[in-house]
Order: structure tokens, then sequence, then C-alpha cells
């Protein structure tokens, strides 16, 4: 849910137009939209780059899971895990540009730690690539974005453990 929806679905729950503060907000999501979808675009064409340099961190830093065994061992338990993590850098790039954690939440969060307990697989290492995946996407956009993108980053991973 975008920052507009929810202060409209807000406002009108409690039966009344929006305030000088909530038309400010709006105005500032507005304002930002062209920097929003910027940052989308680079994430979105650089996501064979992020997703390969952070799955080859996250394997560096921990080798036991493409050992045998392993829960990302093997080229098809491999892809499994590329799969993933593009599906995470996916919803990061809507809760951008939505301007919300929303879509982080809603689709990606909601039954993940059942889904990967009964895989097996280790919640840990998923968010330890996700924050791989921060570093490798705040490394290729401008400075002045990096804090917002880092947020959304950090935000699911902090969900994830």
């Amino acid at each position: 849910m975008s920052i507009i929806t929810k202060i409209i679905v807000n406002a009108d729950a409690e039966i009344r137009y929006l305030t000088p503060g909530e038309l400010e907000e709006i105005n500032l999501f507005v304002k930002s939209s062209d920097r929003r979808l910027r940052i989308v675009k680079t994430l979105t064409t650089s996501r064979d780059r992020i997703i390969k340099e952070a799955a080859n961190r996250l394997f560096q830093s921990s080798p036991g899971l493409v050992s045998p065994g392993g829960n990302a061992y093997g080229k098809e338990m491999t892809a499994t895990c590329l799969r993933d993590m593009d599906y995470y850098l996916r919803l990061i790039s809507y809760s951008i540009a939505a301007g919300d954690s929303a879509p982080i939440q809603e689709i990606g969060i909601v039954g993940v730690r059942q889904m990967y307990q009964s895989l097996g697989t280790p919640i840990e290492s998923v968010a330890k690539s996700v924050r791989a995946m921060k570093e490798i996407a705040t490394s290729i956009l401008p400075l002045e974005d990096t804090t917002e993108v880092g947020m959304y980053f950090d935000y699911l991973a902090a969900a994830l453990n």
C-alpha cells in the first residue's frame, strides 16, 4: 500500500478530509517519485549483478551451504537459492516504488519463516543473503539514495530473523 493510499484510507476511516500535514506528505511523495523510480530502474537493470555477487559473498562466507548436504548444494538447489534472492530483491523494488514497506510485509514475510523451517533452510542464511544484496545494491547507487534503499533491505533482514 502506498503512502497515498494509507493516508486516504485512514482519513476515510475517520470520516474526515485530509489534513494539511497529510497533503504535504502526499506532495513530498509525488515529488520523490522520479527519484524512487530511478532507483527501482537501477536495481532492476542490475539485478543479475546484485544477485550473483551477493550469492558469491554468501557462499564464500558460508561454504557449508554449497557443500554436500548443504541447502544450496548442487545446481538445482543453488538455482532455488538464487530464485529466492531475486524474489526478495523484487519485493524491495516494489517497496521503493510504493515508498512503503507494505509489499515486503504483505507479500514476502507472511509465512516465510514457517516455509523455510519446514524445508530445513537456515533462515539466518536467507537474512545474510539480503544483507549481501544490500551491500552490492548500495555500492551501485548514488550516495543520496543509499539510506532509503538500505532501510528496505534492513527491514527485510530484520523481519527474517
